[in-house]
Formats: structure tokens, sequence, C-alpha cells
């Protein structure tokens, strides 16, 4: 009889680091949650960062005329009346 509570004792110990260990929500588990949510954060940061330019630059293009000047002359190439435009193309066929 003496020797049931300690057996029994000695098996829940065991069933319960069994489960610490290996079973559902372990400290396995655990870590790797711990590495996505460390991912999700990076990623969320670096999409934080994008929106933020994102709304700048709408907030520039809503109030001035010179962000839509720039935008126009980098993406579209165009140039006022008065301007000449010069574009240089190098060969990088030819030999030197």
């Amino acid at each position: 009889m003496r020797w049931k509570l300690p057996l029994i004792l000695l098996t829940l110990l065991g069933y319960l680091q069994y489960s610490l260990w290996y079973g559902k929500n372990s400290v396995y588990d655990y870590q790797e949650n711990l590495q996505m949510l460390a991912s999700l954060h990076d990623e969320n940061s670096k999409l934080k960062l994008r929106n933020e330019q994102m709304f700048a630059e709408i907030g520039d293009l809503q109030k001035g005329f010179e962000a839509v000047e720039e935008r126009a002359r980098s993406h579209l190439g165009m140039v006022k009346p008065d301007e000449y435009f010069y574009r240089i193309i190098i060969d990088s066929n030819s030999e030197k």
C-alpha cells in the first residue's frame, strides 16, 4: 500500500512532463509561436513604413504642384514648352 501513492505521483509527474515538452501547446510550440510573432512584427513595421510613405506622397500630390510636376517629369518624360530634353544612350555592345 505504501508504494501506490509514490507510483501514482511519479506517473502524474511523468504525464505532466510529457505534456509540457511534447504535447499540445508545448514549449516547442511556444517557441515557434514567438518566432512567428517576431517575423509578423517585422513585416508589419515594414508595411507601416510603406503606408506612411504612400500617405506622404498622396498628401504632396493633393497639396502642391511641385510633386505633380516631378512625377510627370520622371514617370512620363514631360518637359515644359521652353525646355529641351536630351537623352544620351551609351552603346554597351561597342568595344572601347
